[in-house]
């Protein structure tokens, strides 16, 4: 009766019961629940804690009080991680600097950067992103810089090469600001579509920059 009165609808039920096996209807049940309502997952989450204190369902859980915004919470999940002796900890460590940052505690966003700041996964990352500015932000100008210039990399990382060009402004180093944003403007003329919907704004504040220069 659904099939035949409600075709898109009776396609979709179709589909998820009958063409999928249980295990995906679960799964995209599960995505659907987490997006409606996010702290069901957090909730579920801390109950898997409760049965099995695991280094994997600690990661998931903090993963996803980011997904949420909820930083310290993240923080305290990815702290228990790190006395587990028997991993890696450069994900934690990575997520530690990401999640400092955003609380602005700069001090202890560098502190676990500094730890990882070597490896090659680190190097070119959102996370040494991160690790430049929290040295800005604690004064450590000529680090930062360092750090930040290593973001700088054409045809990707718009939002972060947009900040090294204000880094450059507020020490009124204009010529490379100009230069800089002029590399931004000029290579959005070669954007996709996709792209250049994503980065409007960004592309946006590059031009009003380059006006006020």
């Amino acid at each position: 009766m659904i099939i035949f009165f409600i075709p898109v609808v009776g396609s979709i039920i179709y589909l998820i019961t009958q063409v999928y096996n249980k295990r995906d209807a679960e799964k995209i049940q599960n995505e659907i629940t987490s997006i409606i309502n996010p702290t069901k997952k957090i909730k579920d989450l801390e109950r898997q804690i409760q049965f099995s204190d695991t280094y994997s369902n600690r990661i998931e859980l903090a993963e996803a009080y980011i997904d949420i915004k909820d930083y310290t919470n993240a923080i305290s999940q990815f702290q228990h991680t790190l006395k587990d002796k028997d991993h890696n900890h450069n994900f934690a460590r990575q997520q530690l600097v990401l999640c400092y940052f955003e609380i602005e505690n700069y001090t202890n966003a560098v502190q676990h950067a500094e730890v990882i700041k070597d490896n090659s996964d680190f190097k070119g990352s959102k996370y040494q992103f991160c690790y430049g500015l929290a040295l800005k932000e604690l004064g450590r100008v000529e680090e930062a810089e360092m750090q930040l210039k290593q973001i700088d990399r054409p045809f990707s990382n718009y939002n972060e090469r947009l900040d090294l060009a204000r880094f450059y402004i507020e020490h009124d180093r204009l010529s490379e600001a100009k230069e800089l944003l002029n590399e931004i403007a000029e290579e959005s003329q070669h954007m996709t579509k996709p792209n250049r919907r994503i980065y409007s704004n960004t592309i946006a504040e590059v031009k009003r920059l380059l006006k006020s220069l």
